[in-house]
């Protein structure tokens, strides 16, 4: 926790003082009063300051954007991150120069495991549970169109060969778009098997109907 002693004539001058080093607004901080101000004697020597402890409350969302700069930044990457809150969820876009792959990985593993470490830190400075969803350039929506075009071209193959397919293993976000694209196809339905991390999506023929 960050912690600075500000002082200033009043206890309010001392306060905004506080707020003005640390740049941050009221409910932001805890305020202790360490040292009342004192006018001296005959109200001319030996006046005293009013002395506070500003404590900053640590914000959440913030605390993981300062987790993912650090990680970016070991990485040998300097990112900007945009915010947007709904009331799922805080979505997190990185965007930057360099290779921002890096962060994403293969098949969007990289950024996965960022998302949920994300998380991790967000929920230890909240009261509350937070769902952070974390993307990299638009990475997530790339995924999710070319996810659904390849459901629909493995439910053509289904239904010209007859045999189920497999896909690959695939995070529960992904198979949820598998699923949901196809759950309301004439001719094919989907589901899961297997175990975490190796769960599947399976496409097959529809039972006909006597």
């Amino acid at each position: 926790m960050k912690k600075i002693v500000a002082s200033g004539k009043t206890v309010d001058d001392a306060v905004r003082s506080g707020l003005t080093q640390l740049n941050v607004t009221m409910d932001r901080v805890k305020v202790l009063v360490t040292e009342q101000p004192s006018k001296g004697l005959f109200g001319l020597i030996g006046v005293r300051e009013a002395k506070v402890e500003l404590e900053l409350i640590p914000d959440p969302t913030i605390e993981a954007e300062q987790f993912l700069r650090d990680v970016a930044e070991a990485m040998g990457l300097t990112i900007a991150i945009e915010r947007k809150q709904t009331k799922e969820a805080t979505y997190l876009s990185v965007s930057g120069g360099g290779d921002i792959g890096m962060l994403i990985g293969r098949r969007g593993q990289t950024l996965d495991a960022l998302q949920y470490l994300v998380n991790i830190v967000a929920n230890r400075y909240s009261d509350s549970h937070l769902r952070i969803v974390l993307d990299a350039e638009d990475f997530r929506e790339r995924r999710r169109k070319t996810l659904e075009e390849l459901s629909e071209r493995l439910a053509g193959r289904v239904i010209r060969t007859k045999k189920e397919v497999v896909l690959e293993p695939m995070s529960s976000h992904e198979r949820k778009v598998i699923h949901s694209q196809l759950q309301n196809h004439p001719r094919v339905k989907t589901y899961s098997k297997g175990d975490e991390p190796n769960r599947r999506v399976v496409i097959a023929l529809k039972e006909k109907q006597m």
